[in-house]
């Protein structure tokens, strides 16, 4: 017995299993679900509209750049590929609709195997699931999970390999499918070191990331694919990142809820290194809860094990080094390894202190909101319960205020209490964040200027456009117009600038090229400069 499956023996779960295709009670149940045969157990009862998941699996992509991500329009800390549909279900719980993943179909006996998974850990918040390792063995879930590693693309782990190794043409496919499955199947399989990369930050500082092979990356998200909607049933509702059917703007809409039932005390909180500083032991044994297979226990121990590559590309050198703590901020499972880790923190705050603060986080990002008052000594025990578990606040960046005063950034934007001239009342005021608008103008800027006049117009123009779409796609939100107007003139101004001067035009620029030649002629993007909630 490995030291996973003595661990799952102590704890007294359901069993260690781990076996292909083991015959077990909750197994015949999948298989009985996944064929539509009629359900043996009691479904979940009812839950609330606002804790209710009805969406698919999502997988992190492995190679995103957070800070990057910022000035297209989404919040920092990784995206999370999930599911949407055309038309909201009814209902609650991890619905049976028909659900894209992320525009790859999810096939029907995954989403059926998902809402197995989903409805039986939620009606029996203690049970662990002891026989998943052959769920990610079968075809299905890997051709899934080798579909969104395809579509996520990424740098190449420390073998060189991007997802092109297999999706040069399904002959490919299957023979790089086939010869996985055989792995996973005879559990030769062994996960390969992480390469680290470091990527700039708006401080000055540079974000570690660790990319994995595809190979790991691919069975990682196979792995996801069958743990998500177990923890799914767990996770509190105030948590929005890397979720499906979650996003940062109902993170958004929560705070200015709490901001108006009188909780106007704030505390901007910041982690330290959060990805990084996660003891695997304790993250562990939070999974552990949940899931008593050996065999799944041992692949994602293993995955936080392995080494770290750095190579030193200036002096042609390259260093290994072991990973004894955190989870990679670039690894797909990562991000629900990180929200599983938080995850009492959310209950804790929200549950457990009375309902009086409300905290809303977004992956490491969060706020607490509570009346006035008591936001010195909740800080004070947020502090003690981060020591407990080995993290710990960036004191420069962690602030106390009051919303009435002082304006605070969370995701992207600025959001603070303003008093209505109409009206004269208070409410919660969102618009786009200054360093947000900033960090579109400076990728705008890069893409317009001298050393770029000898690109053609139209790919240049069709470059800002795609900028311009993903920010305001993010931003226009609330009280957005002023923002917008603002980036509008700058967006004109400056391709008109870069026109003037790629075409050694004479006279006046703005005669030469008004908006309306810019919009009709060079088909630049307009910006919504209307509210947000009134169409155009």
């Amino acid at each position: 017995m490995n030291n996973s499956d003595q661990a799952s023996h102590r704890s007294g779960g359901v069993g260690a299993g781990g076996g292909v295709g083991k015959a077990t009670g909750l197994s015949r149940e999948i298989s009985a679900r996944a064929a539509g045969k009629p359900q043996l157990t009691a479904q979940a009862g009812p839950t609330s509209k606002t804790t209710g998941v009805r969406g698919e699996v999502g997988v992190a992509r492995s190679s995103d750049d957070p800070e990057k991500r910022e000035s297209s329009g989404e919040p920092r800390g990784g995206t999370w590929t999930h599911a949407t549909r055309s038309s909201e279900g009814k209902g609650d719980g991890w619905s049976e609709g028909e659900y894209l993943f992320d525009q790859i179909q999810t096939p029907a006996k995954v989403r059926k195997l998902q809402l197995a998974l989903y409805q039986k850990a939620k009606a029996e918040p203690r049970y662990r699931f002891w026989s998943l390792y052959g769920e990610i063995c079968r075809e299905d879930v890997l051709e899934l999970a080798m579909s969104v590693i395809a579509r996520n693309g990424g740098a190449a782990g420390v073998d060189g390999e991007v997802p092109a190794a297999y999706t040069r043409n399904e002959e490919t496919k299957i023979i790089w499918r086939d010869a996985l499955l055989q792995e996973l199947k005879s559990k030769s399989y062994k996960p390969s070191a992480v390469r680290r990369v470091y990527i700039p930050k708006a401080d000055g500082k540079q974000r570690p990331l660790g990319i994995p092979t595809v190979k790991d990356r691919v069975v990682q998200a196979a792995v996801v694919i069958i743990l998500l909607p177990v923890f799914e049933a767990d996770f509190h509702e105030h948590s929005y990142a890397y979720r499906p059917k979650r996003n940062a703007h109902q993170a958004i809409e929560t705070i200015k809820q709490a901001l108006l039932s009188g909780r106007e005390e704030v505390i901007d909180a910041d982690l330290s290194g959060y990805f990084d500083s996660i003891p695997h032991d304790k993250l562990m044994e939070l999974v552990a809860r949940r899931i008593s297979d050996g065999s799944i226990l041992a692949l994602i121990r293993a995955w936080l094990k392995a080494p770290i590559v750095e190579e030193d590309r200036d002096r042609g050198t390259r260093r290994t080094l072991p990973n004894k703590q955190g989870t990679p901020q670039g690894g797909v499972i990562s991000p629900l390894l990180a929200n599983l880790y938080l995850d009492a923190l959310d209950k804790a705050v929200n549950d457990q202190c009375g309902k009086v603060p409300v905290m809303v986080r977004y992956a490491d990002d969060f706020v607490i909101l509570c009346p006035k008052g008591r936001g010195i000594a909740l800080l004070e025990r947020l502090k003690r319960w981060l020591e407990g578990r080995k993290l710990k606040l960036n004191e420069t960046k962690t602030r106390l205020l009051n919303a009435r005063e002082d304006g605070f950034k969370f995701l992207g934007f600025n959001i603070r209490i303003n008093r209505s001239a109409n009206t004269g009342r208070s409410y919660p005021h969102v618009e786009p964040h200054a360093k947000s608008c900033q960090k579109l103008r400076d990728s705008i800027r890069a893409e317009l200027n001298h050393w770029t006049l000898h690109v053609p117009e139209e790919e240049a123009i069709k470059t800002i456009n795609r900028k311009i779409k993903g920010w305001s796609a993010y931003f226009h939100y609330d009280q957005s117009t002023k923002a917008f107007s603002a980036m509008e003139r700058f967006v004109c101004e400056r391709v008109r600038r870069w026109l003037w001067k790629r075409h050694k035009s004479k006279g006046n620029r703005y005669e030469r090229y008004p908006d309306e030649i810019l919009y009709e002629q060079y088909k630049l993007w307009k910006l919504p400069t209307w509210a947000a909630w009134k169409r155009a």
